[in-house]
């Protein structure tokens, strides 16, 4: 007795290929923005740890301290020759008090010897949505939060 040959056709394994085809690319498209907010998240972590380190150097040594910000260039520099780079993606705003300012387009957030800060907000936005990090100006308190959706 002669059984026929069991087996996908051509056509079937075709199928499967373009059905993986499919579902790669929206996975790559979908993962491609979850990158680049995962890239700010990080990025306003890093800047919130280093605007909270500069508070801590402020109050260990007496002596006031600034972390500076040039939303343009993206790029800070906190105490101790601590500096960083921003994402080159999406929106930089900085708001901060104009007195401390050290030129035009750079802003600055001077923490004091006994922990308080000239406060200041810095908000990076991409694709509809973002993350601040804020300096309270009577506390210093660095407070990193989601922001959902531009101003």
């Amino acid at each position: 007795m002669c059984r026929p040959a069991r087996g996908f056709s051509l056509l079937e394994m075709l199928l499967v290929l373009v059905l993986i085809a499919a579902a790669s690319v929206m996975a790559m498209a979908a993962f491609g923005g979850g990158m680049r907010g995962m890239r700010l998240h990080a990025a306003a972590k890093e800047v919130a740890a280093q605007l909270r380190f500069t508070r801590a150097v402020a109050i260990a040594s007496g002596t006031p301290q600034e972390f500076v910000i040039e939303p343009h260039a993206r790029t800070w520099t906190a105490a101790k020759g601590r500096h960083g780079r921003l994402p080159d993606t999406g929106e930089v705003i900085f708001t901060g008090a104009r007195e401390v300012q050290p030129q035009a387009g750079k802003g600055a957030v001077r923490f004091f010897p006994d922990g308080a800060a000239t406060g200041g907000r810095l908000r990076l936005l991409a694709n509809g949505g973002g993350w601040d990090v804020d300096v309270a100006w009577l506390t210093g308190e660095v407070r990193l939060h989601r922001v959902q959706g531009q101003p």
